[in-house]
């Protein structure tokens, strides 16, 4: 009599029924990777183990013949006594024929002493050991795993193939401020994987970032980009606009007031008898363009009056009205 030693029941470890299709298990497994992901867990071995647990689970459920397999294996672990038992009839234990392309193999579970054994010897997903700690390696044909964890396995050739290199995209939505500057960027993909990225200075709404070989089977992954909108910066061509508020008596007696640009405030010299609508050129000061140079910001002068106003300013409105010179409806009024 056989006893297999340390059986694991991968539908309880996704937390599926025996009967799940595979897009269900596929999207349970997804949910759970980025769950219990050793990026989002800092120093929690257990969220780690129970990573490695969801990974070696998916690599077996999420194939037809490796399922069947196991299947056939699971319903036979616990039996007592079950060395000898009689294959099925017609057949015999190690009978190699199949039925289409993802038939299925018979086995005779009480040939193997435990149930890693049954995995890599039978199934095909076990990795080499290395020599000094006796840790398994290997690399791993599911395009869903994060390239950081450490359950990996070689799968043969004969009973999965390596998935067809593909080109992949995803979208990733930008500030403006982190548009223009560019820099290191750490991004979370859909499939879990977190990736430090390098971006480009001036990047635009519609631009693609292209990143080799992470893709799936070796292909490229493509970001493409999306800058949201800013409260007050608009771009026009390489070109920035914005508008900038001045009170009545800036507006009238000019100098100088700070403006904001991507850079930080500024400081702009606004003419005498500025109006609103009036645009002033800030060279320089716009985006970015592929050649190396920028472009200008276009400040829109806007001019506003208070609401609130003290009783010195009051007077003071009131003594202007009395004095001042410029009418302007003179010519409404004949």
């Amino acid at each position: 009599m056989q006893n297999l030693q340390n059986f694991r029941d991968y539908y309880e470890i996704l937390g599926v029924p025996k009967e799940a299709s595979s897009e269900e298990i596929k999207k349970v497994y997804r949910r759970l990777a980025r769950q219990y992901h050793p990026d989002l867990n800092p120093g929690n071995k257990a969220a780690e183990e129970k990573f490695k647990d969801i990974g070696e689970a998916y690599e077996v459920l999420s194939d037809t013949a490796k399922r069947a397999q196991y299947d056939q294996f699971s319903r036979y672990w616990k039996q007592k006594g079950f060395v000898g038992k009689q294959a099925p009839k017609g057949k015999q234990w190690g009978d190699n024929r199949t039925n289409g392309r993802n038939g299925t193999q018979d086995v005779d579970p009480s040939q193997f002493a435990d149930f890693e054994s049954f995995i890599n010897q039978v199934i095909g997903v076990g990795g080499r050991k290395d020599s000094k700690n006796g840790s398994s390696t290997g690399t791993s044909g599911d395009p869903f795993r994060s390239p950081k964890s450490r359950v990996e396995y070689t799968v043969p050739p004969k009973s999965t193939p390596r998935p067809t290199r593909r080109d992949i995209e995803a979208r990733l939505t930008l500030p403006l401020e982190k548009a223009y500057q560019g820099g290191n960027e750490r991004i979370r993909l859909e499939d879990g994987r977190s990736l430090e990225v390098t971006m480009p200075p001036g990047m635009v709404t519609g631009q693609s970032i292209r990143l080799r070989n992470q893709g799936i089977g070796g292909g490229d992954l493509y970001l493409k980009i999306t800058v949201e909108p800013h409260p007050f910066f608009k771009l026009e061509g390489s070109n920035i606009f914005c508008q900038v508020p001045v009170t009545p008596s800036e507006a009238v007696l000019g100098g100088q007031v700070e403006a904001p640009t991507l850079d930080g405030p500024v400081k702009m010299t606004i003419p005498p008898g500025v109006r609103t609508g009036q645009r002033l050129r800030l060279a320089n000061k716009g985006y970015p363009t592929e050649n190396g140079k920028r472009g200008d910001q276009l400040v829109e002068i806007q001019i506003v009056t208070p609401k609130n106003i003290s009783p010195e300013e009051k007077e003071l409105y009131e003594k202007l009205r009395q004095i001042e010179t410029f009418k302007p409806r003179a010519d409404l009024l004949g």
